[in-house]
């Protein structure tokens, strides 16, 4: 204890130290009483306040409480530290400084004159990142000062916050996944007649089934009375799938594709979530099975998530496949004509498969523009990282994506569909820049996907995620509307 204290005398305080032994020794030499004395107080004045400093020191309590808890990147949080004196007398100066890692901004300080006996004091601030993470905020680190500057007492109160950035959540249409999915709508009974007699998977009446699930033929099989079980299966379920592998993605850091697919991700899950659907996630790295708290659960992964140094899909197509069932949505990064037909032989039959391919090679292109655009420049054309560099951008197109029929495509026919439901060449104009390097290979699995089946749209860097997201209703509303063949397609991922 003696060390530490002695440890924090500042230099006003060893000068007394050293001027009051000098005095002492001189006025004991000399036999001078009065100098002996002024030398024996000059010495103890900065023991007693070093002592004072560090009983006021180690009876302090502090809390740290972060609201929320949780934030989407580029949102605020508040910090309220809260300090209590819960010694008999009232503290000194103290200096506040929390530990604030270095990617949330410059570390709090404050300056309390004193904190009177059993006095409470609570000290405010907001943490902001523009990145996903999960950080530690903490310790306290309190330094307790005398009234005359001679000792400073530092130390660290061992309390530690969780504090979680999450992907950017944007908000999605809500008309591309059918609603007949999460269970409303006379679409249901559409479902399940789309899945054939043949494919049912009937299990034994209970009391409250409704009379309308009844399956006949294997009522008659059976001897007793048999319903449908399909719909429960399928209707409310949907898979999230994360392309993850780090030679997927091109571009660094938050203005990177993986970052964009992460954000994707987070933005279908919790829009699935939202809309009542068991939500499942599978990358090549992980699985997150549906839950009550699969929301939560989503975000906590996609904030510490890194891209894996896996070279195939394999894991996540496998586990894909035994739960292929309800409606796939698939964040793809950089991919084959071959990858793409193992993706599209995962989507079961009478499911719904969606994909959102990144045109990954722009976003080494939007790299390279923003490294060489002035300041003022990207003041006034950036976007937030999230959405690529200049989102909802499109000013080379001249079309709208809101507009009927998407961008170039006729009306129910998103990203340029020919009719027959194959990938149709992208004219020039077009909203997908076809400069990239991965254009050609993009096109390629664009086309296996539709050929499959799937509904597909192409996220280039100059394009937002809800623009993309919009090219998919018109198709996909039609497809539930009509009882087309995409909800009975083969197994092998081929048209029926």
């Amino acid at each position: 204890m003696r060390t530490s204290l002695l440890a924090g005398i500042t230099t006003r305080g060893s000068s007394f130290l050293a001027g009051g032994i000098a005095a002492a020794l001189t006025g004991y030499v000399l036999g001078e009483r009065a100098l002996l004395c002024v030398g024996i107080a000059l010495i103890a004045l900065p023991l007693l306040a070093a002592a004072a400093a560090g009983r006021g020191q180690y009876r302090l309590g502090t809390s740290r409480i972060i609201s929320p808890p949780r934030v989407p990147a580029g949102h605020t949080a508040t910090v309220t530290l809260r300090l209590d004196n819960i010694s008999r007398t009232a503290t000194g100066l103290l200096l506040a400084e929390d530990a604030v890692p270095y990617a949330l901004g410059a570390r709090p300080r404050y300056v309390l004159d004193k904190i009177e006996r059993n006095g409470t004091r609570e000290l405010t601030y907001h943490l902001r990142s523009d990145v996903r993470g999960k950080f530690e905020i903490g310790p306290l680190q309190l330094r307790v000062a005398d009234a005359f500057g001679l000792v400073e007492v530092n130390r660290s109160l061992s309390g530690r916050t969780t504090f979680i950035v999450t992907p950017r959540v944007v908000p999605l249409a809500r008309t591309v996944i059918s609603r007949s999915w999460a269970g409303e709508g006379d679409g249901r009974a559409r479902l399940a007649s789309t899945a054939g007699e043949d494919d049912v998977i009937p299990r034994a009446y209970r009391d409250g089934d409704e009379l309308r699930r009844v399956h006949w033929k294997s009522t008659a099989r059976y001897g007793e009375l048999m319903v449908r079980r399909e719909e429960q299966r399928w209707r409310n379920r949907a898979t999230v799938l994360l392309d993850s592998r780090s030679l997927a993605h091109g571009g660094t850091g938050a203005g990177s594709s993986f970052e964009m697919a992460i954000s994707a991700a987070a933005s279908v899950g919790v829009h699935v979530s939202q809309e009542g659907l068991t939500g499942q996630f599978i990358t090549d790295t992980e699985v997150i099975r549906g839950g009550p708290f699969f929301e939560d659960m989503l975000l906590d992964s996609l904030a510490v998530i890194r891209p894996s140094t896996a070279r195939t899909l394999d894991r996540a197509l496998k586990e894909l496949k035994v739960s292929g069932a309800g409606v796939i949505i698939a964040v793809m990064g950089k991919m084959s004509a071959a990858e793409a037909r193992q993706l599209a032989v995962c989507r079961s039959e009478g499911s719904q498969g969606i994909a959102l391919l990144l045109d990954v090679g722009s976003w080494a292109d939007a790299a390279r523009r923003t490294s060489s655009r002035s300041p003022a420049a990207a003041a006034d054309g950036s976007a937030p990282a999230g959405n690529g560099p200049a989102a909802d951008h499109h000013a080379d197109s001249g079309v709208s994506a809101d507009s009927p029929g998407g961008s170039n495509g006729g009306p129910g026919l998103a990203g340029g569909d020919a009719a027959d439901g194959t990938a149709a060449p992208v004219p020039s104009g077009s909203h997908r820049p076809l400069s990239s390097q991965s254009a050609t290979e993009s096109a390629g699995a664009e086309a296996v996907l539709r050929g499959a089946g799937w509904h597909v749209t192409v996220l280039d860097a100059s394009t937002s995620l809800a623009s993309a997201w919009q090219r998919l209703p018109r198709t996909a509303e039609m497809l539930v509307a009509t009882g087309t063949t995409a909800y009975s397609g083969t197994g092998n991922g081929a048209p029926a």
